[in-house]
């Protein structure tokens, strides 16, 4: 028997019933592979993502496009084409499986990463995590593009080591917690220690060559040849160089009072080079990675493909150690002090303006992606400064944002949210223990935007917290100099657990209590939700409860009887056949064929009609109960007790519109009658828009019926039949 399921729709794309029909492993085995050489191969397959049921293609040529094969092919409910090299496959609820596997396809490799992300769906509105942060993102950037490039260097420059940067400052964490507790000494001979500080401190030490690997990755550079280079300038042979007793007379030192280091400098092949310390350098290593780029592709141009292997490389090694060690490695050094001097100049003269200035902005800036430049500085400032001061403020906006998932944890207990429980409860979890936003985040407060005002009074206040205390109370660094503000020498995840890493550690609990509290007071007084969500979700959670205690009571009533041979006496619609389905709008009816949407057109969707509207009410169609209710109001789809799926589309391509002019009410799960109103919209706003306001119903499950029959080009009120179903 074929498999039936009921999807949401992701943008463009109504609500569809899935059938697959199986011969072992045909689909599996064939399919991915189909749809890719009938898009015209992985060539030209530009990007590649997936809504809740159709693949959605970016590709070079849209002309190479086999569109029969593919509206033809087994597993493939419809083929789409679309502006601008877009092109939509419509699979239904096998999508993301399919996307899976053709992703893992070994031809595929030829296309690039751009294409690996699919937008899986998982939460009320239809839209993952990844989606979110998508979305977000995507509202952020594309107006300059050199610097959305900017940004995503430094990210996944980055991204790939932030698991051993956080776990070295877990280490240092509990080491200094247990110095602090008088459990070990801090004592320079205590081996112990000095082991367990070669874990840590191997990963910052080290720093520049993970860098210079992930940077050339990102570049498209063979990785271990920026590593090599990096690696290069930190052997013994060239740290030796600014040993002056062993080069006397070539090799000279000049102090630096303001940082306390010291400047060396020598001559190699007749040349003079600035020596310095490159451990933990995080400029040097991007700096090069983007020499190496221009060198290495260039090379890749001028020299025969069957030797590449060993030349590209061997010059490229040669080129730009050489440039990096002359050239790019001071100017990388000169420009990282430079910012730490001028950050710690702001830190000490405007400490409370810096304070306020950092929790406030991150909320801003994590979804959009931009905060890596700070976590760039951030070590930057431990490698120049020997110390941090930008982590403390940060870790006032990390907290105020678990506070305000907090607030929402306690608000879906009080309401019995079990979902946003089980959500918030993950969440939470994530931030307080792992200093990880991100399920917070793209989970619960970019989804409801009344978050952010609660939360961003938690941000300043735990901001003139600890710019007031951190002004009373300086931190004292090595060198004892003292330092304004909270500081701390390890890159930290700014979690529970790495509290003990920061330098006056009780000024940095207590601001961070104070923005953790304030968030979620401000989240359980004047809740998260605006009062149309908070009806929706109580509708839901009452629904939920009212299911469970149907299904509690239905043996019951069945071993009661009601004189009809032991049945339940039906719903109060009765479980009469449906024959008829009403118009759920007033207009004029059309064909499918007519009504300007290719996929319906198809009946990929099954037979119905299409209505143009000359009323703004929409109406249930049937009575049942609603399967799907699209947040923005422009889908619902209903299940009438004898099994007959109807969608009712609103408009073409209104999904677009994110709810604008379309007022919705009723909720996933309600039972409705005939002529129960499920929206009001607005169609003025639909065609200022520019959108169709032409409204599509279809039975969904046509293929399992006797037969569907539409009545078109007549006049209707809505409630008049204008689909015949036969069994």
């Amino acid at each position: 028997m074929p498999q039936v399921f009921l999807l949401p729709s992701c943008p463009g794309s109504p609500v569809i019933p899935i059938r697959i029909k199986r011969k072992g492993n045909e689909m599996a085995d064939s399919t991915p592979s189909q749809i890719i050489s009938a898009v015209g191969g992985p060539r030209n397959v530009k990007s590649l993502t997936h809504c809740a049921t159709r693949l959605r293609f970016e590709l070079n040529d849209s002309a190479k496009v086999d569109q029969h094969r593919l509206e033809t092919m087994d597993g493939v409910l419809g083929a789409v084409p679309q502006s601008g090299n877009r092109y939509q496959v419509v699979i239904g609820g096998a999508v993301a499986s399919i996307y899976d596997e053709i992703m893992a396809l070994p031809q595929m490799k030829q296309m690039g990463s751009a294409a690996q992300a699919p937008s899986g769906a998982g939460s009320d509105d239809g839209m993952s995590n990844a989606d979110v942060k998508a979305a977000v993102r995507a509202k952020g950037r594309g107006h300059v593009q050199w610097l959305d490039s900017f940004i995503e260097y430094l990210s996944d420059s980055f991204r790939p080591i932030l698991g051993v940067l956080l776990g070295a400052s877990l280490i240092i964490a509990l080491v200094n917690l247990l110095i602090s507790v008088k459990v070990i000494t801090g004592d320079e001979a205590n081996t112990s220690l000095m082991f367990v500080k070669a874990i840590w401190k191997g990963v910052f030490y080290f720093l520049p060559i993970m860098i210079a690997y992930n940077a050339s990755k990102k570049l498209r550079v063979d990785p271990w040849v920026g590593a090599t280079i990096m690696g290069a300038l930190m052997t013994p042979q060239f740290v030796s160089l600014s040993d002056t007793q062993k080069w006397k007379g070539v090799t000279t030192c000049v102090e630096n009072a303001t940082l306390g280091t010291s400047s060396c400098s020598t001559t190699v092949f007749g040349l003079p080079m600035q020596l310095n310390d490159y451990s933990g350098n995080v400029f040097v290593p991007l700096l090069m990675a983007a020499f190496l780029a221009l060198v290495y592709h260039g090379l890749e141009k001028i020299i025969p493909d069957s030797v590449q292997l060993v030349f590209v490389p061997f010059l490229s090694m040669i080129i730009v150690t050489a440039l990096t060690a002359f050239l790019i490695g001071p100017i990388g050094v000169w420009a990282g002090n430079g910012i730490g001097v001028g950050l710690a100049w702001m830190n000490s003269h405007a400490p409370f303006i810096f304070a306020i200035l950092i929790p406030m902005l991150y909320p801003f800036l994590v979804p959009l992606g931009l905060h890596w430049p700070l976590n760039a500085l951030m070590l930057m400032n431990i490698q120049t400064l020997g110390y941090d001061f930008i982590q403390g403020p940060m870790g006032v906006w990390n907290f105020a944002c678990f506070g305000a998932t907090a607030g929402v944890l306690a608000l879906s207990i009080r309401d019995r949210d079990e979902k946003m429980r089980q959500i918030s409860i993950g969440a939470l979890a994530a931030g307080l223990l792992g200093g990880v936003s991100e399920p917070s985040l793209y989970g619960i407060h970019l989804r409801y935007k009344l978050v952010y005002r609660r939360m961003l009074i938690g941000c300043f206040v735990g901001g003139v917290v600890i710019a007031v205390m951190g002004w009373l109370f300086p931190s004292v660094i090595a060198s004892g100099a003292s330092v304004k503000g909270v500081t701390t020498t390890a890159f930290a995840s700014t979690s529970l657990l790495t509290i003990p890493v920061f330098d006056q550690m009780w000024v940095y609990a207590i601001a961070i209590a104070v923005a953790f509290f304030v968030s979620m007071i401000l989240i359980i007084t004047l809740d998260y939700r605006t009062p149309e969500q908070k009806a929706e979700a109580l509708a839901s959670v009452a629904q939920a409860k009212s299911g469970s205690a149907a299904a509690v009571a239905a043996p019951a009533a069945s071993s009661v009887g009601d004189g009809s041979d032991g049945h339940a006496s039906g719903s109060d619609d009765g479980q009469e056949s449906t024959t008829t389905v009403a118009a759920p709008i007033s207009g004029h009816v059309v064909s499918l064929d007519d009504a300007g949407d290719p996929v319906f057109a198809s009946r990929a969707l099954g037979e119905g009609v299409g209505i143009r509207p000359e009323s703004s009410d929409v109406l249930a169609p049937v009575s049942g109960v609603l399967q799907t209710v699209a947040e923005t109001g422009h889908a619902f789809g209903i299940k009438t007790d004898d099994g007959v799926e109807i969608l009712v589309h609103v408009g073409i391509d209104t999904v677009k519109m994110n709810g604008e002019g379309f007022s919705v009410n009723v909720v996933k799960g309600q039972r409705v009658r005939v002529g129960d109103k499920l929206a009001t919209v607005d169609f003025a706003k639909v065609k200022d828009a520019g959108y169709s306001t032409t409204t599509l119903m279809t039975v969904l499950n046509t293929a399992a019926l006797g037969g569907v029959v539409p009545r078109t080009g007549i006049d209707v009120t809505a409630g008049d039949p204008v689909l015949e179903v036969t069994r």
